[in-house]
């Protein structure tokens, strides 16, 4: 009480904060007149002036006031559109690192202009973070005129840009780019063998628009770069076929976290059903043997019952495209990881593509985290306040609106059944049409717009339907949902990036209606003619009660909700939203409590009769809330996992730039090479033990398998002093006088070069392995806790342990490697080009659904040729014309069909065994 109190005299600690900003925006606006009174030439010249201040020691704070005076001055002359107040302090709050939730229509892109600028003269760079490509370009192009004519420069990165290009938009001083496109180009600059083929620059400041969308709801999902494996197609099909023979009673389902488990009466059917298909190597399901096809079996199982057609997923072209949870959008390119994608492809008959190995990966909270500062702004964000302070550090702070809302929250109206309340709704909308209030509708899939959509057709109501089969008018769609009587259903709101305009919007219709007509006279009374009738019916609309929004049902988070809603209503428009519920929605049948049902059902509820209550919509909230604080454990869970491999990451990934940075890594690999030897006689000559307890044949074989060495160990045996360190100072000797005669075989620049390049390729290998090692790892953890340990910390102890013989595996193979290459080539050698990366597919792995948000084109497409030369030294290197130069395994009798010994993942045929063939065509 006393609280309740407090906040209605003093105010909310937001709103104290918010007040407090007044200051400097008090300042500002002092500024407003000086800069007015500016050329173009001198406001331009305004950023060359900081700059120098900047470098007599002023901080970025000390040149705020003026730096956002600027900007909305250059606003104002380019774009014609002025900052209001509110819009400054959300400018001072993304430039302090804090996220600001502004209202959708309050103009969040131009709020970012602010705190872009002052932190991009710096020249650090300053990464704008979009949610799609479109947005990307767009604000780059739009936003970019601001920049442009401050003298900052703009890059933009977007799929399908060369190096070159990527290069050139991470050295500009503002990049506009999606999260995915950052985060890959991250990733595949630590795959790269040198320096100058990096993109990125070091880490400064990033803006993420939508950092809720960004930051929390993709953040259960990691990025990853992967590499086919090999062709499983029967597999899937066999088993496919098995599954859709299984009695329901076989298995039991869990809607909530889209899991499936078969039961024992199933583990006894499903096994013999296998047993007689020839798919199993040993009787029993649970052998080790049997892995592979007992994961496949999970796989197929969950894509027949769990997901379905036209909700998360559609057919299109012969091809499965994902569905957008969020956002209601195909998402071309994108696959579900662990066979999930393959077993749906199986399910629905169309072509079945190879799965993936992992190469790299990092999550959204690790690769964010990474940026000294990080800011962001979005509509909603206050419900997730704790998660952002939690991962991220980041504080909300709620933005006031410029001018208070108008628009009218209505309750919820609850129906017995989906008929009733889909008749209930069609009704609503058919009665706001009539009056001539435009309607945008709110569903969570495509099955559930299509349905609405026949109801409005028997109402005789014409509408627009913006879902993932109509992604190609979508902004069109969008742009004109405001117009007087316009009805528009659409899968989700969220991210649209177009606003609603009340009357419509007059860009779209000149674009759409006057396309064909030339410049000139005409076309300009044209043009005023459609602006002047866009204002006339603006004024229709606000007399009718502005846009309606209309939700056929709760959506698991809050936001999407909220999201929703805020369509309606910017800039004091008038506006009304209601959303209408039934027991059938999956919200409150999979989350609600078990007493809403057995209370509802009991009730005297008539068909087609609706009620309202606020312990109705607790009761929904608290579902809501329910769904939220499991999602956000499996995000933290995702990002528990991540940190332990993150530090290993760190230690790899610094360890590859260092490799780079140095003209020579020779003292590395002499110290390599002792350590090996040194492992392999202790190994054979445990410390503590005596001479009779020796393997020294094993220690024999090991010289000669792993150094091709032959070595007199048995004739060392017989001398008065035998000590293991002897053993060590010969081989050693012996090792060094042979690396000496190679090397002087070789200009000195091309054996750095070798070195070099086996280092990091035996790393990348290495690393590659161990990723798919800890996937598995963490795959099965979980099975320790029924022995009442903690997962995550067993989780910790074997990824460590898997660590260090990871290190010492690399040691050993780059010691091997070296010491076996045999060098035929003429004097003298030029330094040979280093390989290029192949276009890697890209993947974006959702823990709990499977789904793959990569949004990178090189996903839609399977191109094993592209692997052939991924990690190849430079004697494997494609020379000019695109030939191989050498084979370094010619004469060890390699298998044409055996994986290459350089470790690329391709058959030794199709890579350093393809002599005078063409290189692979990235």
């Amino acid at each position: 009480m006393f609280q309740t109190i407090a906040k209605s005299i003093f105010g909310s600690s937001n709103q104290r904060y918010v007040k407090s900003l007044g200051k400097i925006v008090a300042q500002i606006n002092s500024l407003e007149p000086q800069l007015q009174a500016l050329s173009d030439e001198e406001l331009s010249a305004q950023t060359d002036k900081f700059r120098q201040q900047l470098a007599g020691g002023k901080k970025l704070d000390d040149i705020l006031p003026e730096a956002f005076a600027t900007v909305r001055e250059a606003s104002v002359r380019v774009l014609g559109m002025r900052h209001f107040d509110v819009q400054l302090i959300g400018g001072i709050v993304l430039h302090r690192g804090e996220i600001a939730e502004m209202r959708t229509g309050e103009g969040k892109t131009l709020v970012a202009t602010l705190a872009t600028y002052l932190n991009a003269i710096e020249g650090k760079g300053v990464h704008v973070v979009t949610v799609n490509d479109y947005l990307a370009r767009r604000d780059a192009e739009w936003m970019g005129q601001i920049y442009r004519f401050l003298g900052l420069s703009v890059g933009v990165i977007v799929p399908n840009l060369d190096e070159q290009q990527r290069r050139e938009a991470y050295g500009s001083d503002i990049t506009y780019g999606t999260n995915n496109e950052f985060g890959f180009d991250y990733l595949r600059d630590n795959m790269k063998h040198d320096r100058s083929q990096m993109v990125h620059r070091p880490f400064n400041h990033a803006i993420v628009d939508e950092v809720d969308s960004i930051l929390i709801d993709e953040a259960r999902t990691p990025l990853i770069i992967s590499g086919p494996t090999e062709d499983k197609q029967d597999l899937y099909i066999s088993i496919d076929e098995i599954v859709k023979q299984v009695d329901p009673s076989f298995y039991e389902a869990d809607e909530k976290t889209k899991n499936i488990s078969w039961t024992e009466e199933g583990t006894d059917a499903i096994e013999r059903m296998l047993d007689e298909a020839g798919l199993l190597q040993t009787p029993n399901l649970y052998d080790v043997e049997n892995t592979q096809v007992v994961h496949h079996l999970d796989q197929a199982l969950k894509a027949n019952v769990m997901f379905k057609r036209d909700i998360d997923y559609i057919v299109k072209d012969d091809k499965i495209i994902i569905i957008d949870e969020f956002t209601g959008r195909m998402m071309e390119g994108r696959r579900w990881s662990n066979g999930l994608h393959q077993a749906v492809e199986a399910k629905e008959g169309v072509k079945i593509e190879p799965e993936n190995q992992t190469m790299a990966s990092i999550t959204f909270q690790n690769y964010f985290r990474m940026y000294p500062k990080l800011s962001g702004m979005t509509g909603t964000a206050a419900t997730e306040a704790s998660e952002f302070w939690d991962i991220y550090k980041m504080n909300v702070v709620e933005i006031p609106t410029n001018v208070p809302v108008q628009r009218i929250d209505e309750d919820d109206q609850f129906y017995k059944d989906t008929q009733d309340k889909f008749k209930a709704i069609a009704k609503a909308i058919k009665e706001k049409n009539d009056i001539g209030q435009p309607v945008l509708v709110g569903t969570v899939s495509i099955e559930k717009s299509e349905l609405l959509s026949s109801f409005l057709k028997k109402e005789g109501v014409e509408h627009e339907v913006l879902n993932a089969r109509f992604h190609e008018r979508e902004a069109h769609i969008v742009a004109q949902a405001g117009r007087l009587g316009a009805v528009t259903i659409a899968t989700n709101m969220a991210g649209r990036g177009t606003d609603i305009q009340l009357g419509g919007n007059a860009e779209f219709r000149i674009e759409d209606e006057l396309r064909t007509m030339p410049d000139g006279p005409d076309r300009d009374a044209a043009v005023e003619r459609i602006k002047a009738e866009v204002a006339a019916e603006r004024q229709k609309v606000k007399d009718a009660g502005g846009l309606f929004v209309l939700g056929t049902e709760r959506h698991e988070s809050r936001r999407i909700d909220n999201q929703l809603r805020g369509r309606s209503g910017r800039q004091g428009d008038p506006g009304l939203s209601r959303f209408y519920l039934c027991l059938e929605d999956d919200l409150l049948r999979i989350f609600g409590p078990d007493t809403l049902f057995s209370k509802m059902m009991n009730s005297t509820l008539e068909d087609g009769e609706a009620i309202g209550s606020k312990w109705l919509s607790k009761a929904i909230e608290t579902a809501q809330k329910k769904v939220e604080g499991r999602n956000y454990e499996v995000r933290k869970q995702v990002v528990e996992y991540d940190n332990v491999m993150n530090d290993q990451r760190k230690v790899i990934y610094e360890q590859r730039s260092e490799i780079m940075d140095a003209e020579s890594v020779s003292e590395t690999v002499v110290d390599m090479r002792r350590e090996t030897v040194a492992t392999i006689v202790t190994a054979a000559c445990p410390p503590g033990s005596y001479p009779e307890q020796w393997d020294i044949d094993g220690l024999k074989q090991q010289l000669e398998e792993k150094l091709g060495l032959t070595m007199p160990v048995d004739a060392w045996m017989q001398e008065d002093q035998v000590e293991p360190d002897l053993f060590e100072e010969r081989i050693n000797a012996e090792l060094d006088t042979r690396m000496d005669a190679k090397i002087e075989k070789l200009d000195p620049s091309l054996w750095r070069s070798i070195e070099k390049s086996v280092l990091l390729r035996r790393l990348d290998h290495h690393w590659k392995e161990h990723l798919a090692t800890l996937d598995a790892l963490r795959q099965v953890i979980w099975l320790r806790g029924l022995a009442q340990k903690q997962p995550i910390n067993e989780y910790k102890q074997e990824a460590f342990i898997l660590f260090e013989r990871m290190i010492e595996s690399m040691r050993e193979d780059v010691t091997s490697e070296l010491a076996k290459l045999d060098f035929r080539l003429p004097e003298p050698q030029p330094r040979m080009a280093l390989p290029d990366l192949p276009a890697f597919l890209t993947g974006h792995i959702d823990p709990l659904t499977g789904l793959d948000n990569s949004d990178d084109g090189d996903g839609s497409e399977r191109r094993p040729e592209l692997f052939g030369a991924l990690a190849g030294s430079p004697m494997a290197a494609a020379g000019p014309g695109g030939a191989f130069v050498e084979d370094l395994y010619a004469g060890q009798n390699v298998s044409r069909n055996a994986p290459c010994p350089c470790g690329s993942g391709s058959k030794y045929k199709h890579c350093h065994g393809a002599v005078g063939q063409k290189a692979p065509a990235a």
